[in-house]
């Protein structure tokens, strides 16, 4: 079989992604892909936020040539044993955060780094300038899987827990469930709580049986999970606003034929575009239904703020720029991007 080498850069909403594709399908017929995730298929998951709009002009524009298979809701397992799945290609696209992948691609944690991003906004800009290339390069040429999108969740990651908290003091010792990865669990040792990496699918019964006292998301997972059931308590520290991205394994790419290739990437980027426009107002009305519920909020206490942001630049970000050099440039265009 002769492989083609062929690069093809598309717009998503404001996204750019850049595709390496060694190897384009040109048989006809019906096409199915997988598509993996672990969030509930609603508005307040935002991994459906993107797919929903991508279903719907794949449908009205592919609908006689791609099926897609949906799996919400981690049936497909959890996320990690899912990125190994995307890569081998029993999975063709999964939905998620960056977090996950940084687990293959180290690099992909800087995302996450505390306070790096102060709003969605900056998020996006920094994205678009080159960030989100960069990094769609890096796992393509290690893992090769491609990043369809750059969506957003459905508000800045915060803290919850079943006791009110007033300031930071009062999370020393307080466990909180986190992604597990390198960067979220340097994170928290900073803030001062004790992280505690467990898979989002069992966070419900963790902090029902106090496996850990609290956790932090956005309010739409909030929602989506069902967690105001188990916390009551909202400590807005803001503390990560994280990518939502959509994935694409080397031979779930491979499936698509050239000829509807242009119609497939079209398809991502209405869906990026769509994504990005909802998360707003979505966020709102999930902190009105959280509020509704009975969940209580508290700010961080703004000089306590100001002094955590320094820590996060002396004891956070500095570590990690000598631990990963190559991505200097990068932190340097999210800096640049703060507007």
């Amino acid at each position: 079989m002769t492989s083609i080498l062929n690069r093809r850069t598309f717009v998503a909403g404001t996204a750019a992604a850049t595709f390496s594709m060694p190897y384009i399908a040109r048989a006809a017929g019906l096409i199915t892909l997988r598509v993996s995730s672990a969030a509930p298929p609603d508005k307040f998951g935002a991994h459906y936020l993107w797919y929903k709009p991508f279903e719907e002009q794949i449908t009205k524009t592919l609908g006689d040539r791609i099926k897609l298979d949906y799996f919400p809701n981690g049936q497909l397992g959890k996320e990690a044993d899912v990125v190994n799945q995307v890569k081998v290609g029993s999975v063709d696209m999964m939905l998620t955060g960056a977090s996950i992948w940084a687990t293959v691609v180290p690099e992909f944690g800087m995302l996450d780094l505390g306070f790096l991003f102060n709003s969605y906004d900056h998020c996006a800009r920094a994205l678009d300038s080159g960030v989100g290339e960069a990094y769609n390069k890096m796992l393509a040429d290690r893992a090769g899987v491609q990043i369809l999108g750059w969506g957003f969740q459905v508000g800045a990651r915060s803290i919850y827990t079943k006791k009110h908290i007033a300031n930071l003091t009062d999370l020393k010792g307080v466990k909180l469930r986190v992604l597990p990865t390198k960067a979220f669990i340097d994170t928290f040792n900073i803030i001062g709580a004790t992280p505690t990496p467990i898979p989002i699918n069992e966070l419900y019964t963790a902090v029902q049986t106090g496996v850990v006292d609290g956790f932090e998301h956005d309010p739409g997972t909030v929602i989506a999970y069902k967690l105001f059931e188990v916390s009551k308590y909202g400590f807005l520290t803001r503390h990560v606003y994280t990518p939502m991205l959509a994935y694409i394994g080397k031979r779930g790419l491979a499936k698509i034929p050239a000829d509807i290739m242009p119609a497939f990437l079209q398809a991502c980027a209405v869906a990026t575009a769509a994504s990005r426009a909802e998360v707003k107002d979505v966020e709102v009305e999930a902190f009105s239904q959280l509020k509704a519920k009975g969940l209580e909020y508290a700010e961080v206490p703004p000089a306590e703020l100001t002094e955590l942001k320094g820590r996060m630049s002396s004891d956070l970000y500095k570590p990690y720029l000598a631990q990963y050099p190559g991505t200097a440039p990068l932190f340097a265009m999210i800096q640049a991007a703060a507007g």
